[in-house]
C-alpha cells in the first residue's frame, strides 16, 4: 500500500529533502567541542517549559536568551526560575512592531490580506540574530521550548561543524516536525520525512546573513542562499514533545501559504526539475506546482476519509483541517508566489545591509538591549544575570536579578531612549 501511494505521489509531492543536507554521524569523535555563545528560545508557553533548556545552558556554560509573549509566558516568571549559575536575559515582547527591525516587504505584501499572520516567531528569531550582532556572538543555537536535547554534547558537536557550515540542524525526533497536511499524509499511509528546522538549529552569525520572514516555514527561508541552499549539515537528534496538529482547522489554513512557498522552492532545489531555485520567480513553475499541490491534498483527503475511526488521530478532525488547507490553497495564485519570492530576495539584501550598519557593542547586555526597540516606542521589560565578556575575568562585573529563593521581589531593568 505504501509503495503504491509513494508511486502515485512521486509527481505531486516530495516526501523528503534530506539529500540536500550533509549528514554527520553522532559517533564521530570531536577532538575539540565547539563553543556556543548563546542559546535563544522564543516562547509563548509558561516558563516551566524552560526547565530543560535552563539545565542545558548551565551544562554548556553559555548565556540563555528567552523571548516571551502571550498570556502565559512572562520574562519575570522565567527570571524567578533561573538558578544562580545561569547567565540569562529574559525579555517580554509585547508588540513586535515596536522592535528595531527593518520594515520587511514580505510582511507588507501580506498585510490586510487573508494570508497575514499574527505570530511573532519570525520577529523573535530576528531579534535573536540582532542581539547576536550587538553582543558579538558568532555562534548561537535556536531551540524551541518543546524541544529536548539528549545531551550537551549534541550541541557542542553542532557548534564544531559551524567551522564549515552556515547552519547545523539536529534532527527532530519524538513527535514528527511536519505541517498539518504532511501529518495527515503520513497518518493516512504516505511516506513523510522531516527536514531541518529552526526548532533546533545552530547558526554561524557572521557569514551569509539571512533572516526569518513572518510566514510558516520561516526557517526554510532562512536556510536559503542567493541561488541555492546555504551550506547546511545535520547531526544528532532532539525530541519534540507531542501535540495535536488537528486540534483546530485554522492551523492548516494559516500554514498553507508558507507550506506552498517553501515546498515549491525546495521542489526546485531537489534537482528533479533540472534547474536552480531562481525559477521560483517564474509564474509557469507556480502554475504547475499549485496544480500538483491540489492533487496532493485531495489525495490525502480521500485517504483520510477512508481511515477507521479508531485511530489515535480523529479522522474527522483531519478532514476538517485538510478542507481548511484546500480552501486557503484556492486563494493562492502564481502571481502571489512570484511577488513573495521577489520581495523575499529584496528583504534578504536589506537585512544584510541592516546588520552591517549595526554596531558590535561587545559590552554589557544592557547596552545592546537599547537597540532592540525603535525610537519613540515603549521600552522592553527585561531581566538579566549577565557578565561582561570583554574585560579580564578577574575583574568582571555581574548584574544579577534578586533570586526567588532569597524571597526578594524582581524589578525589570529599563533603559532610556537612544
Amino acid at each position: 500500500m505504501e509503495a503504491e501511494i509513494a508511486q502515485i505521489m512521486a509527481g505531486h509531492h516530495h516526501d523528503s529533502h534530506r539529500h540536500l543536507v550533509d549528514e554527520h554521524s553522532v559517533g564521530r569523535v570531536v577532538a575539540e567541542p565547539g563553543t556556543i555563545d548563546a542559546i535563544v528560545v522564543p516562547t509563548i508557553r509558561h516558563p516551566k517549559w524552560l526547565a530543560h533548556v535552563i539545565h542545558l545552558a548551565a551544562e554548556l556554560d553559555c548565556p540563555l536568551v528567552t523571548l516571551h509573549s502571550g498570556k502565559w509566558s512572562k520574562a519575570e516568571l522565567a527570571a524567578l526560575l533561573m538558578p544562580a549559575n545561569v547567565k540569562f536575559i529574559a525579555i517580554d515582547i509585547d508588540n513586535p512592531t515596536f522592535l528595531n527591525l527593518p520594515d520587511f516587504k514580505t510582511t507588507a505584501l501580506l498585510k490586510n490580506t487573508p494570508f497575514a499572520r499574527a505570530t511573532d516567531l519570525g520577529a523573535k528569531r530576528n531579534m535573536g540574530l540582532l542581539l547576536a550582532r550587538l553582543m558579538g556572538w558568532e555562534r548561537i543555537v535556536f531551540l524551541d521550548d518543546d524541544i529536548e536535547v539528549s545531551s550537551p554534547e549534541e550541541v557542542s558537536r553542532a557548534a564544531t561543524l559551524l567551522d564549515t557550515y552556515d547552519a547545523v540542524g539536529m534532527y527532530i525526533g519524538g513527535y514528527p516536525d511536519n505541517s498539518v497536511v504532511c501529518h495527515a499524509h503520513r497518518l493516512s499511509g504516505g511516506c513523510q520525512d522531516s527536514f531541518v528546522g529552526g526548532g533546533a538549529l545552530a547558526i554561524e552569525t557572521t557569514r551569509n546573513p539571512s533572516f526569518f520572514p513572518n510566514i510558516y516555514n520561516e526557517d526554510w527561508f532562512y536556510l536559503l542562499g542567493e541561488k541555492s541552499l546555504r551550506p547546511l549539515a545535520v547531526t544528532g537528534t532532539v525530541a519534540q514533545r507531542p501535540y495535536d496538529p488537528f486540534d483546530r482547522p485554522i492551523r492548516a489554513r494559516d500554514q498553507e501559504l508558507g507550506d506552498v512557498l517553501a515546498e515549491g522552492v525546495y521542489w526546485l532545489l531537489d534537482g528533479k526539475e533540472g534547474t536552480g531555485w531562481e525559477a521560483a520567480t517564474d509564474p509557469a513553475h507556480w502554475r504547475r506546482f499549485l496544480a500538483e499541490r491540489k492533487v496532493f491534498i485531495n489525495d490525502v483527503h480521500r485517504r483520510v476519509k477512508r481511515l477507521p475511526a479508531c485511530l489515535a488521530a480523529n479522522p474527522q478532525a483531519m478532514v476538517s483541517s485538510l478542507q481548511a488547507a484546500l480552501g486557503r490553497l484556492d486563494l493562492i495564485n502564481e502571481q502571489l508566489c512570484v511577488s513573495y519570492l521577489k520581495a523575499w530576495m529584496e528583504d534578504r539584501r536589506q537585512w544584510a545591509d541592516y546588520l552591517a550598519e549595526t554596531p558590535q557593542l561587545k559590552s554589557l547586555a544592557a547596552d545592546a538591549i537599547k537597540w532592540l526597540t525603535r525610537d519613540g516606542m515603549p521600552k522592553l521589560r527585561w531581566w538579566m544575570s549577565m557578565q561582561r565578556h570583554d574585560i579580564p575575568a578577574d575583574s568582571r562585573t555581574t548584574h544579577k536579578v534578586q533570586h526567588a529563593r532569597k524571597m526578594h521581589p524582581l524589578h525589570p531593568r529599563r533603559h532610556s531612549a537612544r
